[in-house]
């Protein structure tokens, strides 16, 4: 059996906390797979189903972040899953936002989830680091993780939470190289289509400056500041994201 574990706080005031991206990443695979309902046990709610025809339990601990190895330790120990079918999907503070790597075994650099996953099992377990960033100073950690993700933040989110779903079976595979190959592509920024050397477009198919840019071009020039752009919509992907992920309403 496969264990893949999703770290978290329970609770719905940290549900879209950057602390709990494991928790998402776990629900993203439990939609995507047909897990069966989550229920109760070990500590933890758990769901179970199948990736790659290989039985999979699924599991976000109910014990608040700093004891989630009492639920792994727990799971593991009861269905005797060695730690290299355990994979453990957490926030990383060392990785810009929209970043992931995978890796076995290792410290638990400050994680409390993983210091407490590695007291109860041993550190060789395999782990999906998902990247948040950084706030910059170490006061600053505390109330950065446990703060819910900017709207900025909401097309990364759903591209990578999809990228996870859709590639799980790889995990069970054991192949997770080629798992975090495909999340690096699934979030990699679209590039332009580069035109042929030699092809310049002539004079009528450039596009004129509409009065708008001629305008803003000529107010710099004159010494008075640009207006800034306009902001987004109203709520925009990561509202909408939040429904699709959370059932999240509007207020």
């Amino acid at each position: 059996m496969l264990l893949i574990v999703g770290l978290g706080n329970p609770g719905s005031q940290y549900a879209l906390n950057r602390h709990n991206i494991g928790f998402m990443a776990a629900d993203a695979i439990h939609r995507r797979h047909g897990f069966s309902p989550w229920r109760s046990r070990f500590q933890a709610l758990v769901s179970e189903g199948t990736l790659a025809g290989r039985k999979t339990l699924l599991m976000k601990p109910q014990t608040y972040m700093n004891e989630s190895g009492r639920a792994v330790g727990e799971a593991a120990r009861f269905h005797k899953i060695p730690n290299a079918d355990i994979v453990v999907m957490h926030d990383e503070l060392d990785l810009p936002a929209a970043k992931i790597r995978m890796k076995t075994g290792g410290g638990h650099g400050g994680h409390n989830g993983l210091r407490s996953i590695s007291a109860h099992v041993g550190e060789d377990y395999r782990r999906l680091r998902l990247g948040i960033g950084h706030p910059g100073s170490k006061e600053l950690v505390h109330g950065y993780v446990l703060h819910d993700f900017a709207k900025v933040d909401g097309e990364w989110i759903n591209l990578l939470l999809d990228a996870v779903a859709e590639n799980a079976a790889l995990l069970a595979d054991g192949k997770d190289a080629t798992f975090a190959n495909r999340l690096h592509r699934s979030l990699e920024p679209d590039k332009p289509a580069k035109a042929p050397k030699g092809d310049k477009p002539d004079a009528a198919e450039r596009p004129a400056k509409s009065a708008k840019v001629e305008a803003t071009a000529s107010a710099g020039a004159s010494g008075t500041p640009s207006s800034s752009p306009a902001s987004p919509p109203a709520g925009g992907p990561f509202a909408a994201g939040l429904k699709r992920l959370f059932g999240v309403k509007d207020e």
